[in-house]
């Protein structure tokens, strides 16, 4: 699916009215089956551009192009088909905790089925070999049909994965995929993705923390920082240098390490009650 973003600026779907833009004057471009990773430290903007991206959040100036139209610009059942062609997996997946994981992952189908057909799957799955092999692929067969709130956080994540290869979609928008994942699994899941948009010309976008992830499986990484693109390169030319300018003060998301802890002597000096002198 190509992709074009011109001066676009958009709030974070969660800001108050009045809050200062999460993206600022972006200007982006993606051809049909590329495959980009977006990296950058907390509250760059990440999320917001793949709510962007999946028509899930208008932008406030500048214009998007999906399919060479703007969606926002579209009726209201072409821009229902256009969403219908991409597919979102946000950082924790919207899993109904008593569903068995089999209905979770066909759910990825529902965009191109009918109303009788989607309300039929939920209690009698079209297709399980699809679901299984679509969970194999993330180390998840053997859960095919346990309920969803007896998974683990990853394997919750792993599901909402699995759901993307069963999804009618030419755009696959991945937002922090590893996060509740172990190194191994991690490994696996990113290479599972990679390979399987690659075999179906699938446009994939993924925002990640893991730095060292992006470096190795995307072939070109976007960074942004506040907002706004610091830079779009091959990942060969991604060097030490740019990374350490994109997280300046955030060194710690860089090295994969938890925030620092503020000092005893800064906590007990914000925690101190103030003193009234009365004369």
């Amino acid at each position: 699916m190509n992709i074009e973003l011109l001066g676009l600026e958009a709030r974070h779907p969660a800001a108050l009215p009045g809050a200062a833009a999460a993206l600022r004057a972006l200007n982006l471009q993606l051809a049909a089956g590329e495959q980009v990773a977006i990296i950058g430290p907390s509250g760059a903007g990440k999320t917001t551009l793949l709510q962007v991206l999946a028509c899930a959040q208008r932008p406030t100036q500048g214009r998007l192009q999906l399919l060479d139209v703007n969606p926002w610009t579209q009726s209201a059942g072409d821009l229902r088909r256009l969403r219908g062609q991409l597919f979102l997996a946000p950082q924790v997946p919207p899993l109904p905790p008593r569903q068995r994981v089999v209905t979770s992952v066909l759910a990825g189908r529902l965009p191109s089925m009918g109303l009788w057909s989607s309300l039929r799957s939920l209690f009698y799955p079209a297709d399980i070999p699809a679901a299984y092999e679509a969970l194999v692929h993330f180390d998840l067969g053997d859960k095919l049909f346990d309920r969803v709130d007896r998974l683990s956080g990853g394997e919750r994540q792993r599901v909402g994965l699995a759901r993307a290869l069963l999804a009618p979609a030419s755009l696959w928008l991945i937002d922090e995929p590893l996060s509740a994942l172990d190194p191994m699994r991690a490994r696996m899941a990113m290479t599972a993705l990679v390979n399987l948009a690659a075999e179906r010309q699938v446009t994939l976008v993924a925002t990640l923390h893991q730095v060292d992830m992006a470096l190795a499986h995307f072939p070109r990484i976007i960074g942004l920082r506040d907002g706004q693109l610091v830079f779009d390169l091959p990942s060969a030319q991604v060097s030490p240098e740019r990374l350490a300018h994109l997280y300046d003060q955030f060194e710690h998301e860089l090295r994969g390490e938890a925030p620092p802890m503020p000092s005893p002597e800064a906590s007990s000096a914000q925690s101190a009650p103030a003193v009234m002198h009365c004369r």
